[in-house]
């Protein structure tokens, strides 16, 4: 249901790849509910996915950059500016990817190269895009800037390997540029912490059909699925949400609160008896 609360902001997508993608449902729901969209992804995304479609439903332009590259991210900002008529209201972090995890490589036999480079794709990366917004100066005053997270980052999820140390990262990154930017532009700086969901990137993690399954057993709400998110994200986007900031938002249906439920308690039981 549209309610135009994002009616007259503008700002920036980066990482929707397909339909799957909370990303692509987030410009959706942004387009629905008043915003204008600008969208980005790494150009070998722009190649395999399909946001072009997304572009053509959403009215919005597609500028290619590599969140991992300042000068590409430079030239996204000023072209976003260019294109949507002024300064920026909101930005979406939606972007993840080891290496380590897409090569079954376990996390006592990881390969540093690549560790170094899930470190700068999936948490660094939000560092240089905030300090190039910053540089910049494209945020508008109480701006909202956004990154998607997952509870791996406090909790052990074996099979996440180094991705729960990017997301670690991620979050303490947005706590301390979180300080920074709302000191100086009032802007606010969140992490989601988002249930497991069926996206292309998440379903490449080993076992994630045991991560999803359980994790609905442990939800008293169950798992919060990709239009929840979105629908989250236009609200941590809205002026509705203005005095948040520096906070890890946990949207799982209540999992993070949850030490073990009638339904996991029921599976254990069923097990000993046979």
């Amino acid at each position: 249901m549209s309610t135009n609360i994002l009616q007259g902001k503008k700002g920036i997508v980066f990482g929707a790849l397909d339909e799957k993608s909370i990303a692509w449902k987030t410009a959706l729901k942004i387009h629905e509910n008043g915003g204008q969209i600008l969208l980005t992804n790494a150009p070998i995304a722009l190649r395999m996915g399909k946001i072009n479609e997304l572009a053509e439903m959403v009215n919005a332009e597609v500028i290619s950059a590599d969140a991992t590259s300042n000068e590409d991210l430079e030239a996204l900002f000023t072209g976003a500016c260019e294109k949507l008529g002024g300064k920026l209201d909101f930005i979406l972090h939606s972007i993840g990817m080891s290496p380590n995890v897409r090569k079954g490589r376990a996390y006592n036999n990881l390969n540093y190269d690549w560790y170094h480079k899930t470190l700068d794709i999936s948490a660094m990366s939000f560092h240089r895009v905030m300090q190039t917004a910053d540089k910049l100066d494209v945020m508008n005053e109480w701006g909202s800037i956004l990154a998607l997270t997952y509870i791996a980052a406090q909790r052990v999820f074996p099979d996440y390997s180094d991705m729960a140390n990017a997301k670690a990262l991620l979050e303490s990154i947005a706590r301390s540029y979180g300080y920074r930017f709302g000191k100086s532009k009032k802007v606010r700086v969140n992490t989601i912490s988002q249930s497991p969901t069926n996206t292309t990137a998440g379903t490449g993690v080993p076992g994630f059909s045991a991560f999803i399954d359980y994790a609905e057993k442990m939800s008293p709400l169950g798992n919060a699925n990709a239009e929840d998110c979105a629908n989250y994200i236009v609200l941590m986007f809205s002026d509705l949400s203005r005095m948040v900031t520096m906070q890890n938002l946990m949207h799982d249906g209540g999992f993070s609160s949850t030490g073990i439920t009638e339904d996991v308690v029921k599976i254990i039981l069923d097990k000993e008896e046979n």
